[in-house]
């Protein structure tokens, strides 16, 4: 059977790269939405933003005249939150800044990660593009969260 997308392929990549990166070992990342779990006070999820449309927005077109090879472009949503029961919402930001730092270094080829870039082979590209700061004083203390999004290329 035909591929008809890499999207599902990239989801499992990115997660498999963000669970293996050291710098993210104390972060729980998670694959879409999960039950709310308010042990652990950094999370990162992977296909999921509270009051998002989508998981993944996608675009093909033909690569070329014959039909036979198509590119897709498409943006993953992520999600990142960092809280604590104190009221210091720097702490907080500096934190969710941190953990994007973190994301967009895990997706940096190096030397122990070559294909990062391309989440392991499944696409030909990958980078952080967009994101979007939140924050809210809770009854669980502060709160700063960022939506962002992982953009692909790929071919197929």
């Amino acid at each position: 059977m035909m591929e008809t997308s890499r999207v599902g392929a990239a989801v499992d990549a990115l997660l498999a790269i963000l669970r293996a990166a050291p710098a993210l070992e104390d972060v729980a990342v998670i694959d879409g939405p999960a039950a709310t779990n308010y042990t652990d006070r950094r999370r990162l999820y992977v296909g999921w933003a509270p009051g998002a449309d989508q998981a993944a927005s996608i675009e093909q077109d033909f690569a070329y005249a014959g039909a036979r090879t198509r590119n897709e472009s498409f943006a993953i949503t992520c999600y990142a939150e960092s809280w604590a029961g104190d009221k210091d919402m720097a702490l907080r930001r500096a934190s969710v800044f941190t953990l994007l730092a973190q994301v967009e270094e895990a997706l940096r080829a190096t030397d122990t990660a070559p294909e990062a870039p391309t989440l392991n082979g499944t696409v030909l590209w990958a980078h952080l593009t967009t994101g979007s700061l939140s924050q809210a004083q809770t009854e669980n203390g502060a709160l700063a969260a960022l939506v962002f999004t992982v953009s692909c290329q790929a071919r197929i």
